[in-house]
Formats: structure tokens, C-alpha cells, sequence
């Protein structure tokens, strides 16, 4: 083993730290992405732990408005992805060609600091929110599987009341390691393991609620829903089914490092539009499957989270596998999300504190069989930290489909809507009241009321949860 010290920075970045969001291109990491890596990135980012509440969102929402929610969100999704990809690149006469690396770039950028700066305010909020939902939906299956096991054993039952504390740990003790990975470019491999896992535990979840209507000999599930005790109560149920299912497609956060990872020629734009097509089809296909399949199975009685409906199934050794799935999917999601945020304020502390050695000096760490590591005492201790208070903000608040809604809520309307449509207006120069500008503006309204709306019945449901 070996320990090297290096400067993280040098000459020719440090003539560039007066603007750092504008270098050359040889000073970016080498970029090999493909579409299919790419697309491997989204499915890890996009199907997690929103596709298991699905089936409990359509319960709400009933067979008609239930599916139709989910094609219209995945359409609003990709309509704005659309509009991202293309503001990848951009001119500057000052600076020439323009790269965005990141979201918070492209709103700096085209909308100025101000938007910038609410803009990168609410990407790290849901960002970090994503990292504590990923948290409790995995602590969620490693209790299923550990109740599976144990539940011949009264004793061990007796203590799984502390089982979700205790995974919750577990997995943030994981997450701190693989937060030492320097960078997005550096996790392609996980990406592509994790995506391999969401579409196994998808296949099962759908699977097993195909026998379990086999076996009911019918499909349940009505046109209106689940009944409720009151239409207020209704009311409420359905904002929060509506935000559980606008969570399930969130990759518009991390789009812009995504594209950013990508090799050309071919222009990275067209690489992406592929990319979110194909990805947006693929789990759209899933969502709806995995959704109604749950909902024709259980009914009225369908459960917030798919596989726990699955408690007592004679395949509990396939429920076990495909929650041990969704670990190791969320594992990867965890990373794809964070690893962006670890960039972003590890690169300003940097050039706010650039004669720091704590915040600037790296070391090279060098252990048998293993390739060189580059350790940071800045990454080591933000990441750390980082990690350490998503794991206790989820111990706090371990209610999985409320979490889903808030931060559902939360992020689609100005990173999904409002923020891609100001852009494309601002760089398309199109004139107001003309049939392109009433058409994005009343998508952009249509946005805010729905955001509003999931929005406020996600946060009575978290409040009743909590004084419950």
C-alpha cells in the first residue's frame, strides 16, 4: 500500500477558475458514452422506487385515469427532454462553443444567475430527496426478506420492528464507500448492473401479479377507484397518487450530466433524443404493466409498495430475489443521482477556497491488487456527511409512498416544465401570442396547477402519516 500527495488543480484550469462553468474542451474527462449507456443511466435513474408504487396510484386513480396518468406524464417528460437536449451546446462570443455539463449550467446560462440560483436550490433538494426515498425503499425490501426468513421465528419477529434502522445503516455504510468514486464517467459499469436489476424485479412484480389474477380467476379493480369515506378524502388520495406517479419519471435533473458523458460524432443531441426515447419507452411499458398488473391482482386491496402484497406467496424465494433486486438497482440509483450533486459543490468549494490544502490537496492511495485511488479529504468528508443525513432524515420520516409524492411534486412542474420551456423560448426568440409561444405557456400553466396540486395533498398525507 502507497500514499501519494498531488495538487487536484492545475496550470491551465487555474487560468480558467474566473469562470469556471466555460473550459476547453481538453479539459473535460475523455467522453465514451453511447446511447445505450446512456440509456442504461436513465432506466437506473428513472425505474427504482417509484415503479412499486404504481399499482397503488392506479388504484386511486381508477382503470381509466390511472394509465392515462402515466402516458401523460411520461409524454410531458419526454416533450421536456426534447427541449433540454438541444441547449446542451450553445454560442458564446465571448468564450466560444458553450458546454452545459450540468442542469444548474444550462439555466446559469440561458436565464441568468438569478434562475440559476432557484434552479440549483431545487435540483439538490429533490436530489437529495431521491437519496432518502432510495434509503427506505431499500431498507423496505431488506426487511421483506429478512421477515421471509424469520417468520417461523416469534423471537426474531419481535425484533424486526427495529429491522428498518438498521438496514437503513446498512445501506448508507455501502453508499459512503461507493461515494469516494470520483465521477459520474467512472460508475458506466454500475449503471448497467443496476439496470439489469430494475428489469428483473419489474418482470417479477408483473409476473407474480399475472398469477395471482390466474389464480383469483379474474380481474379486480374499478373504473373509479377505490372507494373512500368521503369525497374530500378521495380528493386527497388522488393528488397524492398523481405525485407518487410524476416521481416515477425524474431523470430531467440529471439529463444534462448524462448527456454529458456522451462520445461524438454523433452529435450529442441526437444521441440523447434516442436515448430518452427509447427510455421513456421502455419504462412507460413497464410502469404500465407493473401498475395495472398490481392493480388487477389486489383491488381495493392493493398495497402501497407491489412486492409486500406478496408476503405469503408460495414463490416467497422469487419475492425475496426480486426485492434483493431492487437493493442492488437502488444501490446504483443512489449513486447516478448524488454523484452530480458531490461534483457540483465539491468544483465551487474548490474555487471558493482555492488555497485551502484541506480543500484541495488529493492523495494517491495504492492497495494490493487494486488500481491507484485518488483520495480527497473534501470528498471524504462531504460525502460522508452527505450520505450520514439522508440515512437519518429517512429514519425520521419512513413513509414511502407520502415521500414519493412530495418529492414528485416538488420537481416536476420547474425542472420538468418551467425551466426547458423558458429556455427554448429564450433561445428560439419566439414572439409572444404566436401559436408556438400559447401552445408552450399553457403546458407550462397546466405544469404549475398539477405540481400545486400533488403538491399540497402529498404533504397532508406525509403530516397524517406523522401524527398518526
Amino acid at each position: 500500500m502507497g500514499l501519494e500527495s498531488s495538487d487536484s488543480s492545475d496550470d491551465n484550469l487555474n487560468n480558467n477558475l474566473s469562470n469556471p462553468l466555460l473550459l476547453s474542451e481538453s479539459h473535460y474527462p475523455k467522453r465514451t458514452g453511447t446511447v445505450w449507456t446512456a440509456v442504461a443511466h436513465i432506466v437506473t435513474g428513472v425505474i427504482g422506487s417509484g415503479v412499486l408504487s404504481l399499482p397503488w396510484s392506479i388504484a386511486q386513480l381508477g382503470w381509466i385515469v390511472g394509465p392515462f396518468s402515466i402516458l401523460l406524464i411520461a409524454s410531458s417528460t419526454l416533450f421536456s427532454a426534447f427541449l433540454l437536449c438541444n441547449t446542451y451546446r450553445s454560442p458564446n462570443p465571448e468564450y466560444g462553443p458553450h458546454r452545459s455539463a450540468s442542469y444548474l449550467d444550462v439555466v446559469n446560462f440561458n436565464l441568468g444567475v438569478g434562475n440559476g440560483r432557484l434552479c440549483g436550490l431545487l435540483v439538490n433538494i429533490c436530489i437529495y430527496g431521491f437519496g432518502i426515498a432510495f434509503v427506505i425503499t431499500s431498507s423496505i425490501s431488506l426487511r421483506a426478506i429478512q421477515s421471509s426468513i424469520s417468520h417461523h421465528d416469534k423471537d426474531k419477529e419481535a425484533t424486526s420492528e427495529f429491522a428498518d434502522a438498521y438496514y437503513m445503516l446498512l445501506f448508507g455504510i455501502l453508499q459512503i464507500v461507493l461515494s469516494q468514486i470520483p465521477n459520474l464517467h467512472d460508475i458506466n459499469w454500475l449503471s448497467v448492473v443496476a439496470a439489469m436489476t430494475s428489469f428483473a424485479y419489474c418482470f417479477i412484480g408483473m409476473g407474480l401479479a399475472i398469477m395471482q389474477i390466474m389464480e383469483n380467476g379474474y380481474a379486480k379493480g374499478s373504473i373509479e377507484g377505490i372507494s373512500t369515506s368521503s369525497g374530500t378524502e378521495k380528493l386527497w388520495l388522488i393528488s397524492q397518487a398523481l405525485g407518487d406517479v410524476s416521481f416515477s419519471y425524474p431523470f430531467s435533473t440529471i439529463m444534462m450530466e448524462i448527456q454529458d458523458t456522451l462520445k461524438t460524432p454523433p452529435p450529442e443531441n441526437q444521441t440523447m433524443k434516442k436515448a430518452s426515447t427509447i427510455s421513456v419507452s421502455i419504462t412507460s411499458f413497464f410502469y404500465l404493466c407493473c401498475g395495472c398488473a398490481g392493480y388487477a391482482a389486489f383491488g381495493d386491496n392493493t398495497p402501497g409498495n407491489l412486492l409486500t402484497g406478496f408476503g405469503l406467496s408460495r414463490f416467497q424465494w422469487l419475492v425475496n430475489f426480486a426485492n434483493a433486486c431492487i437493493v442492488i438497482h437502488l444501490v446504483g440509483s443512489y449513486q447516478v443521482y448524488c454523484q452530480p450533486l458531490f461534483g457540483n459543490a465539491e468544483s465551487w468549494l474548490r474555487f471558493r477556497f482555492a488555497d485551502s490544502e484541506f480543500v484541495n490537496h488529493t492523495y494517491t492511495l495504492k492497495l494490493p491488487l487494486l488500481p491507484a485511488f485518488e483520495l480527497s479529504f473534501l470528498s471524504l468528508s462531504f460525502r460522508t456527511a452527505y450520505v450520514a443525513s439522508t440515512v437519518g432524515i429517512a429514519m425520521i420520516f419512513p413513509y414511502f409512498n407520502q415521500i414519493l409524492g412530495v418529492l414528485g411534486s416538488i420537481s416536476f412542474w420547474p425542472l420538468t416544465v418551467y425551466f426547458p420551456v423558458e429556455i427554448y423560448l429564450s433561445r428560439s426568440n419566439t414572439d409572444s401570442w404566436t401559436a408556438k409561444w400559447i401552445m408552450l405557456q399553457t403546458f407550462n400553466i397546466f405544469g404549475f396547477v398539477f405540481g400545486l396540486f400533488t403538491l399540497v395533498g402529498s404533504i397532508r398525507g406525509l403530516v397524517t402519516e406523522r401524527l398518526g
